[in-house]
């Protein structure tokens, strides 16, 4: 029983790290197993981990489409991306998706 009680615990955590994890713009299914495995660091991790959605983003000049600051390759493109000076970026709430 006291397996059971394990497995129900770890699934719980599981779902929940999972579902912050997601609502922070990550993989729902990645968040679920670090929080499943070990259950109560998992979770902690999860709610700790950074805002993917809040990042500054900037268009990637052969292409036009939106990517992260940090990206060095537009994954559209190919093209490779230097790191953009103060001016070159965009917060996230202006940037928005072209119409491709």
């Amino acid at each position: 029983m006291a397996g059971g009680a394990f497995v129900f615990i770890a699934l719980c955590f599981g779902l929940a790290g999972g579902l912050v994890g997601r609502s922070k713009g990550s993989s729902f299914f990645i968040w679920f197993l670090v929080a499943a495995v070990p259950p109560f660091i998992g979770l902690l991790a999860a709610v700790l981990y950074r805002d993917e959605r809040e990042e500054p983003h900037r268009r990637c000049p052969g292409c036009g489409k939106v990517v992260p600051v940090h990206q060095a390759l537009c994954t559209r493109c190919g093209n490779e991306l230097e790191f953009p000076e103060g001016g070159e970026l965009e917060p996230a709430e202006t940037v928005t998706p072209t119409g491709r």
